[in-house]
């Protein structure tokens, strides 16, 4: 150890279109070929694009957001066979280091347009917009969002292992069931197998037409293997235990992050990157029996940005939504109604409410459940930190000075989002106060 450089598993082009890159793919399927071999205990790098496999571009427009192809999203790099790996045992990872490519030392966040993939608050917020972040060291700033300053948490957004053929079937079965039952949503609920733009790596015509029609999404998170979780402190030093469910377990990971705040509600709402992740796999023979696993469970790593807790501000949010009708235990709810008080709150100090919300998305906000049991309403609270602002946010600032923060990028022609109702109409809670069309 240490005499040698650690080993490159997987290098990728910033130059070449993701979709002619054989180590990539952007489907969950069992049958993808491997892309490279990995031996148990072994330390390797692992490149990857960002999500979108570059479609987002370091300019002060949104009409790439406003464009994106979410059909040619999530290229993860692999999937890797790990020497020894087999059915039932865990794939412990630990994530030694994740850092952005030297030669493009920024990332984006956005607001999806709500009628081309949407946010948590697309309801209010419907317009697509987009935030430019620029990295030095350990910290951030943005053109697009002045005034703020913070160090990143930098992590995956995605790893998991291949689903089998019956995990594979349980997914698509179970996500049928729902889009089938929901078919009334004004959006989608789930997302099926999609042929279009499917990427199944060096598979050839043959497989990658059926991984097309038999393969899952790569969009959501799911119990049998994690996958899109998102989770911001799974950052460096962390140890993930990844159920195994195929032979060489088929490792895959992307979606690199330099910052993201809890729920990452914009969508696209991490400070997302292209870059180079450092991570150590060791096989733990019979693991999910022995720890009586069956969903992923991670220890943070010692990396956290510090902000002791007399330098946050707590603001709560309760289920009962912006128009006063009262939902029961509504977490989505209360959630969304917790990220509306920081936007009013914000707005005081000049910023407009789609630059509050790009900023809750990224920044390392702490979120959290505060109650469940009190009926009718759930409790949620989001910690903003006082200190990635560069003047004084607290509540001892009265009255607060409005200060000239610009804006951040809107379509062309564009100078202002919309702020709509946001599902007056609503007759029921779905999905966490979504509206359903009359």
């Amino acid at each position: 150890m240490g005499k040698t450089a650690i080993r490159t598993a997987c290098k990728v082009s910033l130059d070449t279109p993701a979709s002619e890159q054989p180590y990539l793919h952007n489907r969950w399927h069992p049958d993808i070929p491997s892309a490279a071999s990995i031996k148990d205990g072994e330390t390797v790098k692992i490149e990857c694009l960002d999500w979108t496999g570059g479609q987002i571009l370091n300019t002060d427009n949104a009409d790439d957001v406003r464009n994106v192809d979410l059909t040619r999203v999530h290229y993860l790099s692999g999937p890797f066979e790990i020497e020894g790996a087999a059915p039932g045992d865990l794939l412990l990872v630990e994530i030694m280091d994740v850092q952005p490519f030297e030669d493009q030392p920024w990332g984006f966040t956005g607001v999806f347009d709500k009628g081309n993939g949407g946010g948590f608050l697309d309801e209010i917020y419907p317009s697509a917009a987009k935030a430019i972040w620029d990295f030095e060291g350990i910290f951030c700033t943005s053109r697009h969002i002045p005034h703020v300053k913070f160090a990143g948490l930098i992590h995956p957004g995605i790893l998991g292992c291949a689903p089998s053929a019956e995990v594979l079937n349980t997914w698509n079965t179970r996500e049928a069931e729902l889009i089938a039952a929901n078919k009334l949503a004004d959006r989608d609920v789930a997302l099926p197998p999609q042929p279009l733009n499917v990427h199944a790596g060096s598979a050839d015509e043959e497989l990658t037409a059926r991984i097309g029609r038999e393969g899952a999404r790569t969009i959501p998170g799911r119990p049998e293997h994690g996958g899109n979780c998102d989770i911001k402190n799974l950052s460096r030093g962390s140890k993930v235990y990844l159920p195994v469910h195929v032979a060489g377990a088929k490792f895959s990971v992307g979606d690199l992050h330099f910052s993201q705040g809890d729920g990452e509600i914009s969508f696209c709402g991490a400070i997302e990157m292209a870059g180079v992740i450092t991570i150590n796999f060791k096989v733990i023979k019979n693991g999910m029996a022995d720890l009586g696993l069956k969903s992923p469970i991670y220890i943070p790593g010692p990396v956290e940005p510090q902000f002791g807790p007399g330098r946050q501000i707590f603001f709560e949010g309760f289920s009962v939504d912006q128009h006063g009708k009262q939902h029961y235990l509504d977490v989505a709810v209360a959630y969304r109604q917790t990220t509306l008080r920081i936007i009013e709150y914000l707005r005081r100090f000049g910023y407009s409410d789609y630059q509050v919300y790009l900023l809750l998305s990224c920044a390392p906000i702490q979120g959290h459940v505060a109650g469940l049991v009190d009926i009718p309403n759930a409790c949620t609270t989001i910690g903003l930190p006082m200190d990635i602002f560069d003047f004084d946010i607290s509540p001892s600032a009265v009255p607060a000075k409005k200060l000239d923060m610009g804006s951040c990028a809107f379509e062309t022609g564009v100078e202002e989002g919309k702020i709509t109702a946001g599902g007056k109409n609503s007759e029921s809670s779905f999905g966490g106060g979504l509206s359903y069309k009359e």
